[in-house]
């Protein structure tokens, strides 16, 4: 804040003029949105706003706790456990812009600030989880919950605060505590520092063709896609290519040079892992031994444990059985595959040894000659546009919802669109963004996110603003954007996640989330509708003629769905297993990376023809800022289980039968945390999930 002054020269005071000091600009965090909807102002804020209103955001929430515990009263439901409930909107509303944009939209400045807030905002969470005298007013309530007289919702909420207090070190010593805070500075610090690191590799990588026989075997797509990649580099009447999805597996896919396969896979399976400044090894490694630590502490064999205690599965044992039932069948299926390729490779005329870069190659070899199907006849039918009002058709039909673009709503980047999406009634549900397209200044991957989310304050309902984010394939300067079967699957799994949020009628905001092994089940089932016959005639129509999809093309899609499901298992579960194994140690000392996941892969017997989904050094799922699938990649497959079991029950009742849609949402969508997980898929389901509908899926038995 300026102040006014006034110079003082030895016994002679001298005033100066008033001089009207310029104002400064309100911080548009710390405003009230106005916006419609009340979505973020994001034209008007710029990086130097973050650091002052996460600051102000953590002094308020410490003044809210304050409040909490300086109250005289003895403490309430109300006035302890629903005030922390509500404690902390502020600094909430403001990280979930700066997380969300660091993201999808970063910047130097961003990851600058993201690298200051880290340890702070770990520290903030500390000094509430471990503040003593909050904590001793939550256990009151806890001990005496039996008389509390609590309503269902009331009590998930009381049981969970009280388990997070735990969780987060309010039951260790003071020695313990210290130590406890140092380890979640550390990590908080460390995970961001990967997150940088595999950013900046993945943006420096280019592969530059200028030779045009290089481009053999690549649709004039993809070659027109890496054309205009060259200009944008600077690099006219050359070709580029780049480790982001849309443009790494079209080229692994298709392109006839082997060399340039193993060059751009090579760079991809090696992130991370070039004993430079990006490297990551020794930081996985120090994030997988502080986690050994913080799990110890808190009293757990493991990070797992851990983990795992707060799960579904609740075990370590129980995952590892899951997952290594999976296993064998799935190496099995794979070596088949393998098999088919190899004889591919013979075909060609060719003699080496099937290896990694080889393996999608020769896949669209083998789709085509067994189904007649390849990617190139398939894209012209998934436009973006086409395939996004498919999902959102799929929502509707389901549950009554619909989705319209706003146009007057602030966006992060010109790319993003936004929806109003509106109950059957014609109420407000949600506002909802679609942030399709990969940038330089974004993750690779696809997430689901929300810059808000559903709760009750003062007796309103608010209602959420969500985002689904992904890295699709671009359109180029002759087509639209045209996607690949895997980026249709993935668009409907995020709109699942994203409904998962839309949907929510819960009423505090510590009860939105559930369990790692269960949020997945909303998003996966989704997927089961994207390639329905009934569903594909809806939005499967060609970019240039309108054209439905031929019954015939539909038809291979569906009769090709078990292809290739022995690799995309066995690639899968070897990530999982990684996982696993990673955060199941107890050493103190930090285990060198590379050898450790030798043995972690030698043990589980993985193929060397194939490489598991993620290797340790680009993990960011486990190993990247939050790192919040650590122990929990499993978490794919469990819900898997789930969401394959819960597809049966549409396809016993028929695809879009009311009743059953009606009981999905009110027992799974609508209900976030406010239960266990099981409970709330017995409701729906009549029962616990059956295994075998995944294995079917999958053609694993």
């Amino acid at each position: 804040m300026r102040r006014g002054w006034m110079v003082s020269l030895g016994l002679l005071i001298v005033a100066l003029p008033a001089v009207a000091a310029p104002a400064t600009p309100a911080n548009p965090l710390l405003q009230e949105w106005k916006t419609p909807f009340g979505v973020p102002p994001f034209g008007e804020i710029k990086p130097e706003h973050y650091l002052p209103a996460i600051e102000q955001g953590m002094a308020e929430q410490k003044r809210e706790i304050a409040a909490i515990v300086d109250n005289p009263a003895a403490p309430t439901f109300a006035n302890t456990i629903e005030a922390f409930d509500a404690s902390g909107e502020l600094l909430g509303k403001v990280m979930s812009v700066f997380q969300n944009l660091v993201g999808a939209e970063t910047n130097d400045q961003l990851q600058e600030i993201a690298r200051t807030t880290a340890p702070m905002m770990a520290a903030h969470r500390d000094d509430i989880a471990l503040n003593p005298k909050l904590f001793a007013r939550v256990k009151a309530l806890w001990d005496a919950r039996e008389a509390l007289e609590l309503e269902p919702e009331q009590a998930r909420l009381l049981a969970e605060t009280y388990k997070r207090f735990v969780r987060g070190g309010a039951l260790l010593t003071s020695e313990a505590q210290e130590r406890f805070r140092a380890i979640n500075a550390e990590l908080a610090s460390i995970g961001t520092k990967v997150g940088d690191n595999l950013l900046k590799e993945m943006n420096a990588y280019k592969l530059v063709i200028d030779n045009p026989a290089d481009l053999a075997g690549l649709s004039d797509r993809v070659k027109a896609g890496a054309a205009a990649a060259a200009r944008k580099a600077g690099l006219e009447g050359k070709w580029v290519f780049t480790l982001h999805g849309p443009s790494l597996w079209p080229f692994l896919e298709a392109a006839d040079n082997r060399e340039l396969r193993r060059q751009i896979f090579t760079a991809y399976t090696t992130r991370g892992d070039h004993g430079d400044d990006l490297d990551t090894k020794a930081l996985v490694a120090r994030i997988a031994a502080l986690r050994a630590e913080r799990a110890r502490l808190l009293g757990f064999d493991t990070w797992a444990d851990f983990v795992l205690d707060d799960n579904m599965a609740k075990t370590p044992a129980r995952v590892y059985d899951l997952l290594n039932r999976l296993w064998v069948p799935a190496k099995a299926v794979a070596a088949r595959e393998a098999a088919d390729l190899q004889a591919a490779i013979k075909a060609d005329g060719m003699d080496f040894q099937l290896e990694p870069w080889d393996w999608f190659y020769y896949t669209e070899k083998v789709r085509k000659a067994r189904f007649d199907l390849d990617e190139a006849a398939i894209r012209p039918y998934f436009k973006l546009d086409n395939v996004r009002d498919g999902a959102f058709y799929v929502a509707n039909k389901l549950y009554g919802i619909t989705f319209t673009e706003l146009k007057n709503v602030p966006v992060y980047n010109p790319e993003v669109k936004a929806f109003e999406v509106k109950d059957a009634d014609g109420s407000h549900l949600a506002v909802f963004y679609c942030d399709y397209f990969p940038r330089p200044g974004k993750r690779t991957g696809a997430w689901s996110s929300g810059y808000r989310g559903q709760y009750w304050k003062g007796g309103k309902e608010i209602r959420p603003i969500v985002v689904n984010v992904g890295n699709f394939s671009r359109p180029t300067d002759e087509t639209p954007a045209l996607l690949s079967q895997d980026e249709v699957e993935t668009l409907f799994h995020e709109l699942g996640h994203g409904l998962h949020s839309i949907l929510s009628r819960i009423r505090y905001r510590s009860l939105a989330g559930t369990s790692r092994d269960f949020v997945e089940l909303p998003s996966q089932i989704m997927e089961h509708w994207a390639f329905e016959p009934e569903v594909l005639k809806v939005y499967a129509k060609h970019y240039k003629t309108g054209e439905i999809i031929p019954a015939e093309l539909a038809k291979k899609i569906q009769d090709s769905a078990k292809f290739n499901q022995g690799f995309a298992s066995t690639e899968y579960l070897a990530a999982s297993l990684l996982d696993m194994d990673w955060h199941t140690i107890t050493a103190a000392t930090p285990p060198e990376t590379s050898a450790f996941e030798r043995i972690s892969l030698a043990r589980m017997g993985m193929p060397g023809y194939i490489a598991p989904r993620y290797r340790s050094t680009y993990f960011q799922h486990i190993f990247g800022p939050g790192g919040g699938y650590s122990a929990g990649y499993y978490a794919y497959i469990w819900a898997e289980v789930l969401d394959a079991d819960a597809f049966e029950a549409f396809k016993e009742k028929g695809l879009f039968d009311q009743a059953t849609a009606r009981s999905f949402r009110t027992n799974i969508l609508e209900k976030g945390g406010t239960e266990d997980g099981m409970t709330m898929y017995i409701r729906f389901r009549g029962r616990e999930p059956s295994v075998e509908p995944l294995l079917e899926n999958r053609g694993l038995r």
